[in-house]
């Protein structure tokens, strides 16, 4: 299904339901769209020692930028997914940024990283959610997809099973290709 949203006329591809090994539904497939590649919105971040990160930092880098808050459960419910996800594709270059939006920060986020046995992600904070507003994120969880060349090529809005190998295919079909050195003659 093809549509023309009003806001820049961006054409988007939504992607048709799809069924995973021996055809059972593979969660948020479905509900990913694709978009032409665009560039990202300015936003900013901190990491877990306050620090302020943007994406400058994860330059040439897929990245899946996950909008989300320990009190939302299909948060909750995710992250697990995401964190072998960002398992399965650390090798390949990929950042799996779980900005989360809650209010309390590290204090509320560290110990939930620990208790649901999340050890692959990084702990980024986007407490007054300016990150989320800065992509029009209309809820909780939104995850983008950004390319290695720095553009938004895909967003999704709700919850994904990310280590789902049809999810993982998908992603490193929308990373892009890798950048080569330039050769000498």
């Amino acid at each position: 299904m093809l549509s023309l949203t009003a806001a820049g006329a961006t054409l988007t591809t939504l992607l048709p339901a799809r069924q995973g090994i021996a055809g059972e539904s593979v969660e948020g497939l479905s509900k990913l769209t694709r978009s032409e590649p665009r560039p990202l919105p300015e936003f900013g971040f901190t990491d877990a020692e306050g620090s302020p990160r943007t994406i400058a930092d994860f330059q040439g880098r897929p990245l899946l930028l996950n909008f989300w808050a320990t009190w939302c459960p299909p948060c909750v419910a995710e992250m697990p997914a995401l964190d072998r996800a960002q398992a399965a594709l650390a090798g390949e270059g990929w950042a799996m940024l779980a900005l989360s939006s809650d209010r309390a920060g590290k204090s509320q986020v560290e110990p939930f990283y620990k208790r649901t046995g999340v050890r692959h992600l990084g702990l980024f904070l986007d407490p007054r959610g300016a990150a989320a507003r800065a992509f029009a994120a209309r809820g909780l969880p939104t995850s983008v997809i950004v390319n290695r060349q720095g553009r938004e090529v895909a967003r999704l809005e709700g919850s994904a099973a990310w280590d789902h190998p049809d999810f993982l295919k998908l992603l490193r079909e929308l990373a892009g290709p890798v950048a080569t050195p330039l050769q000498r003659t």
